[in-house]
């Protein structure tokens, strides 16, 4: 990244919200319900599926914690009555991680069997390295106790491949993805290099183990090294799965469908879509810079 995209990307949150909101919406299916259930029945009509994620995270207070369990027990309602092929995101920040772990258990406990109640599937979403030793252990939890939650785990994380050779032995779902938040040099890997090689063991020592794994990145090499470990251990299209964020690269989750593997699509919403917006900016630094851009013309212009 150049000394230019890191001023824009450090900068990004100076840029007044109505801005951020035009140029990140792709990435967005709307602030409610309703919105994101008509985005998703659309990519289910082009054969894609989908996974839903409530925007909102680092909750701190109880009943908020709470208000988002009601969100996400309404996501799998809306689900089955709407017929929709999807699952739930979830973070457990946003359950209360941070406030206390056993009501963030019991929260996740209730949306898990909700979900499983309703033949459907939760993936727990992995956040910033403060919470991974936290949300390794609900995982390993509820996991004993049901079939149907999965864990997403990072590749920039140098302790990833321990943490999934101990996950395997319970023959645990996961997402693989390279990992957003910025960490340390000493417990993160900062070269693509590094972090794509990480990637790749990652998802073959899932494979060598047989479990499941969504292949969660926009990265061609890494598509390209997928496509030959697919094949290289004979799986068929039920036995993974590759993901990307609504609104990037649709040419290319497209060509992935075609290419006949599954294909599903990270649909957020909800009211806290500026803190979603603003890290999707801050990993695209050309669309950074076209905000930014629009930022100081507006001003100018005044």
């Amino acid at each position: 990244m150049s000394l230019f995209d890191q001023l824009v990307v450090k900068t990004l949150p100076l840029v007044p919200k109505p801005i951020v909101r035009y140029f990140s919406k792709r990435y967005i299916a709307g602030e409610h319900l309703p919105e994101a259930v008509r985005v998703v029945r659309a990519l289910n009509e082009k054969k894609f599926i989908a996974t839903m994620d409530v925007l909102g995270e680092s909750v701190t207070e109880r009943n908020l914690a709470i208000n988002m369990l009601g969100e996400c027990k309404e996501v799998l309602n809306t689900i089955t009555e709407e017929k929709l092929d999807s699952n739930l995101s979830i973070k457990l920040t946003q359950l209360g991680l941070d406030i206390d772990y056993d009501f963030t258990l019991n929260n996740v406990r209730e949306i898990v069997e909700q979900a499983r109640s309703l033949d459907n599937f939760v993936r727990i979403d992995m956040e910033d390295s403060k919470t991974t030793d936290r949300t390794i252990d609900i995982y390993k939890t509820l996991r004993q106790e049901y079939p149907n939650v999965g864990l997403a785990v990072q590749s920039y994380l140098r302790r990833t491949v321990d943490d999934v050779g101990e996950l395997l032995k319970e023959k645990s779902n996961f997402r693989v993805c390279k990992g957003i938040y910025i960490e340390p040099e000493k417990i993160a890997y900062k070269s693509r290099k590094e972090i794509n090689d990480s990637f790749i063991k990652l998802i073959e020592m899932i494979f060598e183990a047989d479990s499941y794994v969504g292949i969660a990145t926009h990265d061609d090499d890494l598509i390209t090294e997928s496509y030959r470990l697919i094949e290289k251990y004979d799986k068929k299209p039920d036995q993974y799965e590759f993901q990307v964020l609504l609104g990037v690269r649709p040419e290319l989750r497209d060509q992935i469908l075609q290419d006949g593997h599954r294909m599903r699509i990270y649909v957020p919403f909800g009211t806290h879509w500026y803190q979603y917006s603003i890290r999707r900016l801050q990993e695209n630094p050309k669309m950074a810079g076209m905000v930014f851009k629009s930022f100081f013309t507006r001003r100018n212009s005044k």
